[in-house]
């Protein structure tokens, strides 16, 4: 009996402290995921570049030069026009570069390619991606031809920008990725600030259950966005429905447990 007792006794610490659902490394599989179909506006045109669907949205020279920005994760922008059919543009924050890229239309035209390179703001290793988009509308007449009205098709990273490792301990949950971004926050608590990014971000975490939470994103104190986070019941698939408040878009993405 009193070996029995010891057993349980004994036990039960550890049965408190079980693992989460959560707790590991999980991969996004972009071709398992489900992107916002709500469509990228942006031209080329006339010398200025505009881009309609960005919050706040952009207005600014196209000489390939740095022009200020307010209100994005970067403070400027450049846009340079290296054919008819493509441009090249470059972000930064602080004078540091924050994104690389060029943006390619197909011999149809009816193909976008944005292709570039990341730059973590902790200066972790950059890593690079390719999205493709297709084709919506046309962009103004006259403008350069990557112009109009674009909806994402596919998304191709490296694996520094798909990883995400989850822990949750008693009523905290963290996480991390290799680029440096990180956060940690109680469950029904306090807003927590979010480590490695340009913008100044602060998070919230809902418990909605076992095997779900809620994690509600701001930008300079303003709503940015929701995000829904379940575990499947094997423990293998993690979904993650994203609810964009500043772009109107939502995404849901599929992790896989590595």
């Amino acid at each position: 009996m009193k070996k029995l007792l010891c057993a349980v006794v004994c036990l039960f610490p550890f049965l408190m402290f079980a693992q989460s659902p959560f707790d590991g490394t999980w991969k996004t599989n972009m071709a398992e995921s489900k992107l916002s179909p709500k469509p990228y506006i942006f031209s080329v045109n006339n010398g200025m570049y505009d881009c309609e669907t960005c919050v706040p949205k952009i207005n600014v020279k196209a000489d390939g030069t740095d022009q200020a920005v307010t209100g994005q994760t970067y403070d400027t922008i450049s846009v340079q026009v290296m054919d008819a059919n493509s441009i090249h543009t470059v972000t930064k924050k602080a004078g540091k570069p924050a994104n690389d890229s060029t943006r390619t239309l197909s011999a149809d035209g009816k193909t976008l390619t944005i292709a570039g390179t990341n730059y973590p703001a902790d200066g972790s290793q950059p890593y690079k991606f390719e999205t493709k988009y297709m084709r919506v509308a046309k962009g103004p007449a006259g403008s350069n031809a990557t112009s109009g009205s674009w909806r994402i098709q596919t998304i191709q990273e490296d694996t520094a920008g798909l990883i995400n490792t989850w822990k949750v301990s008693g009523d905290e949950v963290s996480t991390s990725t290799p680029t440096g971004v990180s956060w940690t926050a109680k469950f029904g608590g306090a807003e927590s600030p979010v480590k490695g990014t340009y913008a100044n971000e602060t998070v919230s975490v809902k418990k909605l259950g076992d095997r779900a939470i809620e994690v509600t994103s701001k930008r300079d104190g303003k709503l940015y966005s929701v995000s829904k986070i379940s575990v499947s019941a094997d423990g293998k698939k993690m979904t993650e429905v994203v609810n964009n408040k500043w772009t109107g878009r939502t995404s849901t993405y599929i992790d896989e447990k590595q």
